[in-house]
């Protein structure tokens, strides 16, 4: 069933839990997310990045895709556009069917994030799409530029944020970062930080970053009050790792064959999420 996020959030909110949104780009992801939500009797969110939105696969072609997977399954299943950062991108996705949108200004001062967030949410609601915002900042792994606590989300910014943009969701910065750490590396979570954003807003709130931040991180996160998780880099490196074993055992497989085993292959690291979010059993 093809939905917004705002009632699956609002009922995680309700119930404590945490529903996983995971990146794709295209039939076999979003199809291989799907089918691992079903498998656990989980809501999902098929999440969109903006750059693979707008160089791999625009929201003309991706949405129908999303929509027609979503109507042959009993999960609730959004789309929703990941960091976008035009408006002009954020309209076209809304008006291209997208259930969903998350708008990244963060990085243009309160004042102005509230201003282009509150015209993206103006917009959306008419048309039944939830908004998800963000203030804080998050850093990268690339190039060593982790998120400082100098970018953590204040807590009053923070509901003042939600209260004026009418957002249906809130992305905040507690010591997550985007990509791959190296190995060994697990990130400090500033969860008093977490828990004064929740008791001042008691919406929903979103973790970005959520590959390699570890199943304490993630558990303690959802008990403290997130309940959106993305996660991206470990489901693409997971589809890597199952590819790379398939050629290096059968150098010559059809590309097809290498295509649907991986596929396949992929779904187990989605459910594992979808268990440590609590979303299990929650559609």
């Amino acid at each position: 069933m093809y939905v917004s996020m705002k009632k699956m959030l609002e009922k995680a909110n309700e119930k404590n839990y945490a529903v996983m949104a995971i990146n794709c780009f295209n039939l076999e992801t979003a199809r291989t997310v799907i089918t691992a939500a079903e498998k656990e009797n989980a809501p999902i969110i098929i999440n969109i990045f903006q750059d693979h939105l707008l160089e791999h696969c625009d929201s003309e072609l991706i949405t129908p895709i999303v929509k027609r997977l979503a109507s042959r399954t009993p999960i609730n299943v959004a789309l929703n556009f990941d960091h976008g950062q035009e408006v002009i991108d954020l309209k076209k996705a809304i008006d291209d069917g997208f259930s969903s949108v998350m708008v990244d200004a963060s990085q243009q001062g309160l004042e102005n994030n509230i201003k282009t967030t509150k015209e993206i949410v103006e917009y959306a609601h008419p048309k039944g799409v939830s908004v998800e915002g963000e203030i804080g900042c998050m850093g990268a792994v690339a190039d060593d530029n982790y998120t400082s606590s100098s970018m953590y989300t204040d807590p009053v910014e923070a509901a003042q944020f939600a209260k004026q943009t009418g957002i249906d969701a809130l992305a905040i910065s507690i010591g997550s970062s985007h990509g791959t750490y190296p190995d060994g590396m697990i990130p400090d979570f500033d969860f008093a930080r977490l828990q004064k954003i929740k008791k001042l807003t008691q919406m929903p709130l979103v973790l970005h970053g959520g590959s390699g931040s570890g199943e304490k991180n993630i558990r303690n996160s959802v008990k403290y009050g997130i309940n959106k998780i993305n996660v991206g880099c470990d489901f693409m490196m997971a589809n890597t790792h199952i590819a790379n074993g398939i050629l290096n055992d059968n150098p010559e497989i059809n590309f097809y064959d290498l295509v649907t085993a991986t596929e396949r292959g992929s779904i187990n690291i989605i459910r594992d999420y979808i268990k440590l979010s609590g979303s299990a059993n929650n559609n």
